[in-house]
């Protein structure tokens, strides 16, 4: 069993940055952000695997980074030139196989509790 605690959200106007964390009780291979906006499907975001390979959706190409301390079962997400539309609740996410970067909320076994991040206009 994995448990993942998450923290770093907040409020911030359009522009801003925010840092999220996400410590996990024990290593998994692939490690991930999701967000769920409200009256929304949760959406994928950002994944790594323990070797440190990611991938993103498009639309935080350029502005999100994903990355780990393995040292620390913790995997963090940098978010910069935050959107309005970038405004959900953000869970970390875990698996043991790590084959395939997917963003498939499905194929996760293990969720954290969320942390709300707001982007004002």
């Amino acid at each position: 069993q994995v448990q993942l605690v998450e923290s770093g959200g907040g409020s911030v106007q359009a522009g801003g940055s925010l840092r999220l964390s996400c410590a996990a009780s024990v290593s998994s291979n692939c490690m991930a952000w999701f967000r769920q906006a409200p009256g929304k499907e949760r959406e994928g975001v950002a994944v790594i695997s323990s070797g440190g390979r990611t991938y993103y959706i498009d639309s935080v190409k350029g502005r999100f980074t994903i990355s780990q301390d393995n040292a620390k079962n913790t995997v963090y997400l940098q978010m910069n030139s935050l959107k309005p539309e970038d405004t959900a609740m953000y869970y970390c996410a875990a698996r043991s196989r790590c084959w395939v970067l997917t963003l498939s909320p499905d194929n996760y076994n293990y969720w954290g509790q969320g942390t709300q991040v707001t982007v004002s206009a």
